[in-house]
């Protein structure tokens, strides 16, 4: 992409995606994802029903009645995006490719965090770890990563989400909220490193993919290529049995997806290509509330 155009889309993407963190998803976001912890605000006078264990003795003694110790939710915390990068995220027919719509939404995720005085930072991964931005805040991090969503070139076209969650798992040290976008197309299972990686950070998943996966046209003999391993054939798509097939393929592969997300008791939501991310963004933080 070119320098001039890749600025333009940049700041066509921050003014979207910035005005819907700013309008929409600020209050929902800071609801739906809570702090690491508590952290100490002030001391009060003790009053009947308060822990005990809450008792600071220092002041209690200087008063010579009893204080306690209040806190509140420690707000900041630390997001990371996983942003699959592979060859079948550059599919789109209808409204944009996949690996636009995750672009966009990943934005707006990192506009919200920041929003939020949250620390960003992101993986991008295909078999292997593409690459690893720190977390960091601030507008000037956002746009880079922005820059780095719009522009950013794999080695590889192929997919292994259970190594990329493993990384994830290895390399934050404290806990995270962790979002992984992709369209979940992997042939490996990754259920195991999934829940490992819910038991030490808060995972989400958000599917991006196109409604020609879930449903083929009939338009008679279309060739189709494996965007991941560059295998091509021909299919009729005027047949009836072939169309059912393919759907027939996508429900169980849907229902395989939902059930491993529900054994790792992770949230996910689906967002096709040609529909509005903003409304599947709401339910997910509704949910979460």
């Amino acid at each position: 992409m070119e320098a001039t155009e890749l600025l333009n889309k940049v700041r066509r993407i921050e003014i979207k995606t910035r005005g819907l963190s700013n309008n929409i998803f600020a209050g929902e976001y800071h609801s739906a994802f809570k702090g690491r912890g508590m952290a100490f605000s002030e001391v009060r006078e003790y009053q009947y029903g308060d822990d005990i264990r809450d008792i600071d003795w220092n002041v209690t003694a200087r008063f010579h009645r009893p204080y306690i110790k209040v806190y509140e939710e420690e707000r900041e915390l630390t997001v990371m995006l996983l942003i699959d990068v592979s060859g079948s995220l550059e599919f789109g027919t209808v409204k944009q490719l996949k690996k636009d719509m995750v672009a966009e939404i990943a934005a707006t995720l990192a506009f919200s965090a920041i929003q939020n005085n949250d620390k960003i930072g992101v993986i991008f991964f295909s078999d292997k770890i593409e690459k690893f931005i720190p977390p960091k805040k601030g507008r000037k991090h956002i746009l880079y990563i922005i820059r780095e969503l719009l522009d950013f070139k794999p080695t590889s076209r192929k997919t292994n989400i259970r190594m990329a969650l493993e990384y994830l798992t290895n390399v934050m040290k404290r806990r995270c909220t962790a979002f992984i976008l992709s369209d979940f197309l992997d042939k490996e299972n990754f259920q195991n490193a999934m829940t490992i990686a819910n038991r030490k950070h808060d995972m989400v998943a958000v599917q991006v993919y196109d409604r020609r996966l879930a449903e083929l046209p009939s338009v008679g003999l279309i060739r189709v290529k494996d965007a991941e391993t560059g295998k091509e054939q021909w299919i009729d798509s005027s047949s009836k049995a072939v169309r059912k097939a393919h759907h027939d393929w996508w429900i169980e592969k849907q229902l395989q997806l939902s059930e491993m997300f529900t054994r790792s008791n992770v949230d996910i939501v689906s967002v096709r290509t040609d529909q509005d991310y903003v409304k599947a963004l709401m339910n997910l933080f509704a949910k979460r509330n």
